[in-house]
């Protein structure tokens, strides 16, 4: 029987397991099982031919009992409501873990934004926030960019917003422009966080990560700041990365600088000037000290889980190993960093340029950049702790971490 890759189905999946070890009341459990409220909308867009074209879009709000729901918006061909429901759990959780006062949201919108100009993915950024603008705000829901959304569509969003409400409202949304109240260090705040993770994983296990041999799957915006911040912050050798048409290998390091130029150039990190062009699932199961999913979810899966050869996975990507996964490395004594941990810089500098929002006074990046190690270094150590202290893999020692704080929040609350 094949394992269960639908992404809601895993999240409830992994609550469930962390419920059982923590002993979690029953009612609590069942209430964090599910999202709070969501919201289906139908979005008319004109097309730059004339023509009408219907897209179907999403907003989960997943639980608030911390404090607004926050999360990215996705623009996606293959997007889907369970996935965006998984992600607003991930995003609770996540939103726990670093401990921050906001609770888990999600958006999509099933489109092809490559297929799009910028007129037409304007029309949908608007006509996305004018069904859904009802239930954003800064004490509400608070959105932020995601997969195939960037900086300039959450401009566009927060503009919708501000023109509905009548004033300007830049606290609305996160990731926009830094002329218009972004955050410095948000950019690469993902891969960041990230990195701070295996700096501190590289010193519970004592491995020396100066020089450890790292690959990357994916090259978006994670996956590139992951490349160049591996090199600059802690000395690791990347010799693989790839993207969604395939991978490339050099035993001796990628320059990262390079590497961009090309796939800029060319579309694609394929074809690289003196690398070996390997796969995607290659790339997964190199002998290296570091492997850095970075792409999409469901990459690592009980069909090769067996096959990882990495010391450290951390998970930039959402969702990149399912719960069978899971256990296999765990057994395998592959140290994994779960992605609700270690991609958790973005919505902590998110969180950052909301405080900044509202008081209306902006951060050097220095500051942000130092907030956000004290942020992840905390975390990890929490999510070890728990871990170690219920004998459990990571994945576990952060659920119990996170979900104990949302469960103490909801009995506080007298939800249950």
């Amino acid at each position: 029987m094949s394992e269960e890759l639908n992404p809601f189905a895993i999240a409830q999946k992994q609550l469930d397991q962390a419920a059982e070890i923590m002993g979690l009341d029953p009612a609590v459990h069942e209430l964090l099982r599910w999202p709070l409220r969501e919201l289906h909308v139908t979005l008319p867009v004109k097309m730059d031919d004339g023509s009408v074209k219907i897209f179907h879009g999403f907003r989960v709000q997943y639980n608030d009992s911390r404090g607004p729901t926050k999360g990215g918006i996705r623009y996606h061909p293959a997007e889907t409501i369970d996935t965006v429901r998984a992600l607003a759990a991930w995003m609770t959780w996540k939103t726990a873990v670093v401990d921050i006062p906001l609770g888990g949201g999600k958006g999509g919108v099933i489109c092809n934004p490559k297929e799009m100009s910028q007129g037409e993915l304007e029309r949908l950024s608007r006509a996305y926030i004018r069904q859904v603008g009802r239930i954003l705000g800064e004490e509400v829901d608070v959105p932020a960019p995601d997969v195939y959304t960037t900086p300039q569509i959450m401009a566009w969003m927060m503009d919708e917003y501000s023109f509905m409400r009548g004033y300007n409202v830049p606290g609305v949304i996160t990731g926009k422009p830094i002329p218009l109240g972004g955050s410095q260090g948000r950019g690469d705040a993902t891969a960041r966080g990230g990195m701070y993770c295996i700096r501190e994983a590289g010193k519970v296990l004592d491995i020396e990560l100066k020089g450890a041999t790292t690959a990357i799957q994916g090259y978006g915006n994670a996956g590139q700041f992951a490349h160049s911040l591996g090199e600059e912050l802690l000395g690791l050798k990347v010799v693989a990365v790839s993207d969604s048409k395939g991978g490339i290998y050099n035993p001796d390091g990628l320059d990262p600088q390079a590497v961009l130029a090309h796939k800029q150039e060319t579309g694609s990190v394929v074809d690289f000037p003196g690398a070996q062009n390997i796969t995607n699932a290659e790339l997964l199961e190199l002998d290296v000290t570091v492997l850095i999913p970075a792409a999409l979810e469901n990459q690592i899966t009980a069909d090769n889980a067996a096959n990882i050869k990495a010391k450290i996975v951390a998970e930039l990507a959402n969702g990149p190993t399912t719960p069978e996964a899971d256990e296999i490395l765990f057994k395998n004594g592959v140290y994994v960093i779960p992605d609700f941990l270690c991609n958790a810089g973005g919505v902590t500098v998110s969180y950052f340029e909301q405080v900044q929002n509202a008081y209306d006074y902006y951060w050097d990046e220095e500051t942000v950049h130092e907030r956000l190690d004290k942020k992840m270094t905390a975390a990890f150590h929490a999510v070890h702790e728990a871990a170690q202290k219920h004998g459990v893999h990571n994945r576990m020692g952060a659920y119990v971490v996170a979900v104990g704080r949302v469960a103490e929040a909801c009995k506080l609350r007298g939800w249950v």
